[in-house]
């Protein structure tokens, strides 16, 4: 592949702007768990190598089960995750493949009687987030690290 202008380097502020919103989140209320289990989910769905790479390795890391990450391409046929990790990887589908129907009302709703309004916007804003950086690394063709 011929390579591509990198956004860190070249608009460092616009790169740092949404670093910022990364802090944020990290900084939130959302578990290590369902932070990666949303970021691995997205990447897979925007088949975005770089993202997919990096958040399996730090899932791992955080001493996620292997056979859950081998498996989160078909979440919904497996008894692996939670009630809650369920809604949230609905939500990081029906987000990151918004065009389709949007968040659902059902979707929504059960998410409301799992969680509170504030951990429901930062799993949006958690989904919203990783795209912005899968739609980075995939247009500018972000080399794989390590």
């Amino acid at each position: 592949m011929e390579p591509r202008i990198q956004i860190d380097a070249t608009e460092p502020q616009a790169f740092k702007a949404v670093m910022e919103l990364e802090k944020y989140l990290q900084q939130g209320q959302l578990s290590k768990t369902h932070y990666k289990l949303i970021k691995t989910r997205a990447s897979q769905i925007n088949g975005c190598a770089f993202c997919i790479n990096m958040h399996t390795k730090e899932a791992l890391e955080l001493g996620e089960n292997p056979k859950r990450l081998f498996l989160l391409d078909a979440w919904w046929d497996t008894d692996l995750y939670s009630e809650e990790e369920q809604v949230i990887l609905k939500i990081t589908e029906e987000v990151t493949l918004i065009h389709k129907n949007g968040l659902t009302q059902e979707t929504y709703l059960k998410a409301l009687e799992l969680f509170d309004e504030h951990y429901l916007s930062q799993i949006i804003m958690a989904v919203v987030t990783i795209n912005v950086w899968n739609r980075i690394a995939i247009s500018t063709l972000k080399p794989l690290e390590g």
